[in-house]
């Protein structure tokens, strides 16, 4: 299999035979040239009859497949289960909404050609309400690129087009399907990122508010963690727990100097107490990160998980 485009969906009946159809005029040069394809749309619990249109497109294309979940579990579990099932060498994402445009296909295919690892869209001329969708997100870009060292224009953009080995090296949960360029640049993926098409919607509903605002925040907490310091986690916890137990010795060293030789009182005073609490705080700080430790070499060494990526190899045989 050359490629697969995974498509995520929601209650998009009125959607996915549209799709589907613009899916196979993009993808039918291809076809021409030797490459084949899948169409892997992932139900993510839908309410309505699209999963009986898919399985009438099906019997006329045997290149749609459908996974079908047992309940609504979240875009980014649908996505996580896309990427799994995936069989292409290169992997495309897209909404159902037909926001995107499958004419942006080769575009994306083209870049990932000059020889990078992931190609993100950039929806530079967004087709959404500006105080809803688009302010709020144009915020989100920057706080995202400043914080992963990622920049991009545009995370919340699914279209995307990744190779089969970044596809397969990511792990996705809560809200991180939008992560995916910072996961993959922890992995040592080469990213661009072009300009494509976004469409208003034209049928169906919008899943998106801003009620997903705070767990996209509490998720870049998490991202930034996995990034900077998933495998040295003393260095998270141990900065901050030296500085607190420094603060609180020094508290405690000059209360400890003026009581001994300048006969100072301490019974009326509040510093004592905050020297105290900073340097349990500093002993607490340092031993989250010893178990922090403790838990990675667990993780890393239990299941097997690699520590590096390689990217390629020269003078090895194919075993």
């Amino acid at each position: 299999m050359d490629i697969s485009v995974v498509i995520p969906f929601l209650n998009e009946r009125e959607n996915l035979k549209p799709l589907i159809d613009e899916l196979e005029s993009s993808l039918g040069p291809l076809v021409q040239q030797g490459k084949d394809y899948e169409l892997l749309f992932i139900d993510d619990g839908s309410t309505d009859d699209g999963l009986a249109v898919l399985n009438k497109q099906h019997d006329r294309n045997p290149r749609i497949k459908v996974v079908e979940f047992r309940r609504n579990f979240g875009q980014t579990a649908a996505m996580a289960a896309g990427l799994d099932h995936s069989e292409g060498e290169v992997v495309i994402t897209m909404d159902a909404d037909r926001q995107n445009d499958p004419a942006d296909i080769p575009q994306l295919l083209d870049k990932l050609d000059e020889g990078f690892d992931l190609v993100c869209g950039w929806r530079r001329d967004r087709k959404d309400t500006y105080w809803s969708r688009r302010l709020p997100s144009m915020l989100a870009n920057k706080l995202i690129s400043r914080i992963t060292n990622v920049p991009l224009h545009d995370y919340g953009c699914t279209l995307k087009a990744m190779r089969k080995e970044v596809a397969k090296g990511i792990t996705l949960y809560g809200e991180m399907h939008r992560f995916i360029p910072a996961i993959a640049s922890f992995m040592g993926a080469k990213i661009a990122e072009v300009v494509v098409n976004h469409r208003a919607r034209t049928a169906g509903e919008s899943k998106y508010g801003l009620s997903r605002t705070f767990r996209v925040i509490l998720d870049l907490v998490t991202v930034k963690f996995l990034l900077g310091y998933s495998g040295r986690p003393i260095h998270f916890f141990g900065i901050p727990g030296f500085i607190c137990g420094s603060a609180g010795l020094l508290t405690a060293t000059y209360l400890a100097i003026g009581r001994i030789f300048f006969g100072m009182p301490l019974s009326d005073r509040p510093l004592l107490l905050f020297a105290l609490v900073l340097i349990l705080l500093g002993v607490q700080f340092i031993i989250f990160g010893l178990l922090g430790e403790l838990q990675i070499r667990t993780y890393y060494e239990s299941q097997n998980k690699p520590v590096y990526y390689v990217r390629s190899k020269l003078g090895f045989d194919n075993a």
